[in-house]
């Protein structure tokens, strides 16, 4: 089964070298980007088989044998994140298709789907990387990638955001050059597997100055505060359906090179305590900024931003409870960030805008759009029975029995920023759907870029991914149990290993 654990990475780049070869057959791509990412949704499926079945996957590319080789690693965490990231992107992708991939009707740039299936790539080699080099591949895949999707049909403001985005990347992606340096230099090897052995050899403040160099390079990644500031200014900027991308799962890749790294090569380590500081600040100033922006849009960004901090909170638990709570919320938030942003991007179709002060009306103008942005909306404030709840839940019962006072000072944090976040929900519904539209925002422009079919794709797919988010919440038992034990693996680190090194040496 180990020739399954490429695919992911590979048939997407497949699918972005053909489509850019078809780049000017404009009905080509709309089949060939959806076969393709449906593609990677059926191997990431197989692979959650193949790990409930064997345990830990790898593979050595080109025979190299580990350490020296490219490995490539699957295990619970990473199969889990592959099959609920791949068909979140799936379902951007048809979203994409039925307003057309540029934003412009039927004059959609054909570099769209060569660029979205290089993200996709580089996102799932962020979950199969077993060294840190490959790693850091894998987010430069996913910077050049994304450059060219947030500045498609660029603006002024597109340009500039864009511009932003590149250039605190790249700080990021020099820093990581260079605590990969640092730690090759300490311990001879960027190999995750082996790190984790070496890494208890190193002198105690060699280890934990690597823990924070690495905690800083992702947490720029994942817009965790203060590193958050460029997040907020960038992601608002692209079209909608981009920026939908970006917030599920560019921020969420870096959460989980946070986690891998962490728990697999500095475990225990003396930077728990800071990560739970981060963690509160994260949540607090994440959930206040969302209540004092206008656009729906800068209201969602910030909201990603405080619930970066509910992840953090759980690794930096650092036990099982907290990891699972952990990798609930990851998968939770994959799912509703994205639906929410889709179901903005049909509120901007339906009435030309994203902002609070000029929106009315909604749920007399479609109720059926008012129903998908409440039922994210609601599970992303954490109201029962949805799937922030049971994620929520989670973390609030790791948080309170670990026994650790500043944990239990973090949990009522993440406890208050829930009731931010439904305050800042709260008011979408009350100003856009409850009251009627303002006189000066004049009526609703009727939309000439969408075709009727296209509409009804692009609320289709919309549903599916609210039914999505129930249904995490629906399977929450036997999703918990597969939580815990990828959960369980991250502290037990012997599999992993053995996974990897067993697996060099054959």
């Amino acid at each position: 089964m180990n020739v399954l654990v490429p695919l992911p990475f590979v048939l997407p780049l497949l699918g972005a070298a053909l489509a850019l070869l078809a780049r000017r057959r404009r009905t080509w791509l709309r089949v060939l980007g959806p076969l393709a990412a449906a593609g990677v949704v059926a191997a990431s499926a197989a692979l959650v088989a193949a790990v409930a079945r064997d345990g830990v996957l790898a593979v050595q590319a080109g025979g190299w044998a580990a350490p020296l080789g490219i490995t490539l690693v699957v295990d619970r965490l990473s199969a889990l994140l592959l099959v609920v990231s791949s068909a979140v992107l799936l379902a951007i992708m048809l979203h994409a298709v039925g307003e057309g991939a540029g934003g412009l009707g039927g004059h959609e740039p054909g570099v769209f789907y060569p660029a979205y299936l290089t993200l996709t790539a580089g996102v799932c080699l962020v979950f199969l990387a077993g060294d840190l080099f490959n790693l850091f591949v894998a987010f430069e895949v996913m910077l050049a990638s994304s450059y060219v999707l947030m500045t498609l049909t660029p603006t002024r403001e597109r340009v500039r955001a864009g511009m932003t985005y590149t250039v605190v990347s790249l700080t990021s992606s020099i820093l990581f050059l260079t605590s990969l340096g640092l730690t090759y230099a300490a311990a001879g090897t960027v190999n995750l597997a082996e790190l984790s052995a070496r890494a208890a050899d190193l002198p105690g403040a060699t280890r934990t100055a690597l823990a924070l160099l690495f905690l800083v390079v992702f947490g720029i990644k994942g817009a965790i505060v203060p590193l958050h500031l460029w997040l907020p200014d960038s992601y608002p900027a692209a079209l909608t359906k981009i920026t939908a991308v970006f917030a599920a799962l560019l921020t969420k890749a870096a959460v989980y090179a946070i986690i891998r790294v962490e728990t697999l090569v500095f475990p225990r380590d003396d930077a728990s305590w800071v990560m739970l500081v981060l963690a509160a600040v994260t949540i607090i100033v994440g959930t206040l900024g969302a209540l004092t922006h206008d656009d729906i849009h800068r209201v969602f960004s910030f909201i990603l931003v405080g619930h970066i901090g509910y992840m953090l909170f759980g690794l930096a638990l650092f036990d099982v409870a907290g990891l699972t709570g952990a990798i609930l919320y990851l998968v939770h938030h994959i799912v509703v960030q994205a639906t929410l942003f889709l179901a903005s991007d049909l509120i901007q179709g339906l009435t030309g805008e994203t902002s609070l002060h000029r929106l009315g009306g909604l749920a007399g103008l479609s109720a059926f759009i008012a129903v998908l942005f409440f039922v994210p909306a609601m599970s992303v404030s954490g109201v029962p029975p949805t799937s922030g709840f049971v994620a929520k839940l989670a973390l609030f019962q790791a948080g309170v029995g670990s026994g650790n006072v500043l944990a239990y000072a973090v949990t009522g944090v993440a406890v208050l920023g829930s009731v931010l976040t439904l305050m800042a929900m709260t008011r979408i519904w009350t100003l856009g759907f409850w009251r009627p539209r303002p006189a000066e925002a004049g009526e609703p422009p009727a939309s000439e870029s969408y075709t009727p079919g296209g509409v009804r794709l692009m609320q289709a797919v919309t549903a599916v991914l609210v039914i999505a988010g129930l249904l995490v919440a629906a399977v929450a038992g036997p999703l918990a149990s597969w939580s815990r034990h990828a959960a369980s693996d991250l502290v037990d680190r012997n599999a992993y290993r053995h996974a990897v090194l067993d697996a060099g040496a054959k």
